[in-house]
């Protein structure tokens, strides 16, 4: 049927609408519930590229639709978070106003929108390089905010000493290494199995192992370790072929 053309399109649009609404919550002060909008972005972000696959329908349109609700969802909405982070290491309180606040502090506020520029530029990057068809060059902008919701939904539930962390000195130095990885021409390796073998798919079984021991005990937050899991396979795969 030709209704079922617009299946991916319309997952697509569901990733850009609970990213949209990720963002209005940490501006709220709510980065928790950002999490989680950005959870089910990314599962919509999965859905639809599958969907598309299966049938069959896949639109010049419904690329440009993926590449703007990533942006949304992954590099807009992570930003405000950090930013609702970054008020509360300098004020104590997660809901902010940007215009209460002197020029310095101002500055400090916007700056977490560079992951949003670098963000774009991964995308565009992506766009136009046909060698990652296989696999990834440079970290994707699912991967970094995911990273960035769940480290901040882990700050923001756990207290105590994590707080410690919602300050510039660490979210500043973070925001320019995730900025880096989006743009660098590092191998990430990719998630799909073409087999099962054991040898083959090693750092894949690690990863697993590694994801769902820190979702049980961190919950959402876990997948800020699980990210940097990645990472570290995907660096040590990398110096291996080097």
């Amino acid at each position: 049927m030709r209704i079922l053309q617009f299946v991916p399109n319309t997952l697509t649009s569901l990733n850009l609408f609970f990213g949209a609404t990720g963002m209005m919550l940490a501006f709220q002060g709510r980065p928790d519930l950002t999490a989680w909008c950005i959870l089910l972005a990314a599962f919509f972000d999965f859905t639809d590229g599958f969907a598309a696959r299966m049938l069959k329908a896949y639109s010049d349109i419904g690329k440009e639709l993926d590449s703007l609700a990533d942006l949304i969802s992954f590099g807009l909405a992570p930003a405000v978070a950090y930013i609702s982070l970054l008020h509360f290491g300098l004020t104590g309180s997660w809901t902010f106003s940007f215009f209460t606040h002197n020029f310095a502090t101002q500055l400090l506020l916007l700056a977490p929108f560079v992951l949003t520029v670098f963000s774009a530029l991964r995308l565009a990057k992506f766009n136009l390089d046909t060698r990652q068809t296989e696999s990834f060059l440079g970290l994707t902008t699912t991967a970094t905010g995911m990273f960035s919701v769940s480290l901040i939904y882990l700050i923001y539930t756990r207290g105590a000493n994590w707080e410690m962390l919602a300050t510039p000195w660490f979210v500043l130095p973070v925001i320019v290494v995730f900025c880096a990885l989006l743009v660098s021409e590092i191998p990430m390796f990719s998630l799909k199995f073409k087999n099962f073998h054991f040898q083959r798919n090693i750092s894949r079984y690690l990863l697993i192992l590694i994801g769902s021991v820190s979702v049980l005990f961190f919950g959402i937050g876990g997948i800020a370790f699980t990210v940097l899991g990645y990472l570290l396979f995907s660096l040590v795969n990398w110096l291996r072929r080097a």
